[in-house]
């Protein structure tokens, strides 16, 4: 018998191109954040190599634009050149999105399906393929995230994934009036928000502290208003142009800019840039709130007051009887409506302490007008409950129930920002390097151990518009300490905005937290190292 024989490098060659190797993997054990709405696993894997590229089954620009965010995303730590491309139906080793005619999905929701060929992204609106997207950067190694070439090999777990939000509304507020921050600083919190599933930024533009957008009419609130901040360092502000590519960028990651003029009280910015707003004032003195009774008349003119860089509240207010005052609050609404694509513009009407409650009623009643005139609608802390509001309006729950559910019954959505569970700048426990205390401390699990559904009585989730963390800045400085003060709490409150509460478990969920530790390292974050949460090494990027 004669025997033929074939090198051993050839019959290697032939297994290794006959016979891909498949990762075994597990979809439902993945740490994905936040939780989806359900996820089943065929325990195996695909595999993104240096000839997958990403197909799309529309040619509109939008749909393209999405498969193009991935593609950036993917190339600087693979090293491969991901091409974008359109097709109805691709070859196997690569990525397909398409849109779906499934209505159940709604505005956000999306279907993964992965095999060993093949990653299919259904949604039937943009915005689902854009946060299906994150869930595909979350299904791969935390080193994916990196902006440098990693080793790869570069795999996701075969399944599918169905998924739809719980709450429309899932923000995060960030005052950039008591510390300024950059245009590229708040381009870094959308990128980091938005990976997370955060649809809403409310940007705190104007408040004691700081006046920080340009208003063209009044030119001094954001030169002269704007020019310092707490501690009495150089404050800044956003030019129209700047906050317009500030809306961009975030609209492209389906991120919907809400901005806060806080109205009538917060407004000593305003009144230091313009005397003719100022009708005399009350002020802070050694920690206790004076009134100032004087006329504010300065050589014919009205006097403005001085700039302040303290941290005090409640001490500054406009003037019913002013005709300055509407003209003002006119002018700042009209333009900054026309630079604010989205549907709301924020009024903040808290802790107006110093406005008497008949003239703090009216002052609502009057703004309430000027937004609806402007084709927007309202959104306002609690306080503004008390003002002739209706379903048109919406309140930020924060600190009392009661205006809570006075709202709710006079027809008013509610978006939940309860300051001893949501506010961000609430120090962790007493060592935090960081932050304030007075609504309590907030360690990482008492930030997810709650559900606005039930947080009030008389607000059910029907009520509900969504849910929002607050940063306010009276401590924070940079971006190191946004970071600090943000995660990994901010990973809970995008998991309670999205997920059943039905379907959270903080056991459960810590030890997904736990595995986002190198993920957190890859994307640079700054984060507050909870002792409560069981972390992974994070030199465990694969």
């Amino acid at each position: 018998m004669k025997y033929k024989f074939v090198p051993v490098a050839l019959l290697l060659v032939i297994a290794l191109g006959s016979c891909k190797r498949h990762t075994s993997k597990d979809l439902s054990k993945e740490s994905l954040i936040p939780k989806p709405l359900s996820a089943k696993a065929t325990g195996s894997s695909f595999e993104i190599t240096n000839k997958t590229s990403i197909y799309v089954a529309s040619q509109a620009h939008e749909v393209l634009s999405i498969a193009q965010h991935l593609a950036n995303k993917l190339k600087p730590s693979t090293g491969y050149d991901i091409k974008v491309a359109y097709a109805e139906g691709p070859e196997n080793g690569n990525i397909f999105i398409r849109m779906s005619d499934d209505p159940s999905l709604g505005e956000e929701g999306y279907d993964l399906e992965v095999t060993e060929d093949l990653v299919t992204l259904s949604a039937s609106k943009p915005a689902g393929l854009f946060w299906g997207i994150q869930t595909i950067r979350q299904l791969l190694p935390p080193a994916i995230e990196a902006t440098t070439v990693q080793q790869g090999p570069w795999e996701l777990a075969t399944g599918t994934i169905h998924d739809i939000p719980t709450y429309a509304w899932r923000g995060s507020m960030l005052d950039v009036a008591r510390h300024f921050f950059s245009v590229d600083d708040v381009k870094r919190y959308i990128d980091l928000i938005s990976f997370y599933k955060i649809n809403t930024l409310h940007l705190h533009l104007s408040d004691d502290q700081g006046w920080r957008i340009e208003i063209k009419s009044w030119p001094n609130l954001a030169t002269h208003g704007g020019s310092l901040q707490v501690g009495g360092g150089k404050g800044g502000y956003y030019t129209q142009e700047q906050y317009s590519d500030i809306v961009d960028y975030a609209k492209k990651r389906y991120v919907t800019i809400v901005p806060e003029i806080d109205l009538p009280g917060h407004i000593n910015a305003a009144l230091a840039s313009y005397g003719e707003l100022n009708a005399g004032t009350v002020v802070p003195v050694e920690g206790r709130i004076e009134v100032v009774k004087t006329s504010g008349i300065l050589g014919g003119k009205q006097k403005p007051t001085e700039l302040y860089t303290g941290t005090e509240v409640g001490f500054s207010t406009l003037s019913l009887k002013k005709e300055a005052t509407f003209r003002f609050i006119n002018d700042v609404i009209r333009e900054l409506s026309s630079i604010t694509p989205g549907p709301y513009i924020h009024i903040g009407g808290d802790e107006a302490r110093a406005t008497k409650k008949e003239d703090y009623i009216e002052f609502i009643n009057k703004i309430s007008e000027i937004v609806k005139a402007n084709n927007k609608k309202m959104i306002g802390w609690e306080e503004i409950a008390q003002g002739n509001i209706d379903q048109n309006a919406t309140i930020q729950l924060w600190h009392s129930n009661e205006y809570g559910v006075m709202g709710v019954e006079k027809g008013s959505k509610v978006v939940m920002s309860p300051a001893r569970k949501a506010y961000l700048d609430m120090q962790y426990d007493s060592t935090s390097r960081l932050g304030l205390h007075w609504a309590g401390y907030i360690e990482v699990d008492s930030a997810y151990q709650w559900d606005p559904a039930s947080y009030a009585k008389g607000i059910t989730q029907r009520d509900i518009l969504g849910v929002e963390a607050a940063l306010w800045t009276e401590t924070v400085t940079n971006m190191n300490d946004i970071e600090y003060m943000v995660f990994p709490r901010l990973s809970g409150y995008a998991e309670i905005g999205w997920t059943p509460a039905t379907e959270r478990n903080w056991e459960e969920y810590k030890v997904r937290l736990g595995n986002h530790a190198p993920r957190y390292k890859a994307l640079d974050i700054d984060f507050y190292k909870s002792k409560r949460v069981p972390w992974v090494d994070q030199k465990e990027l694969h």
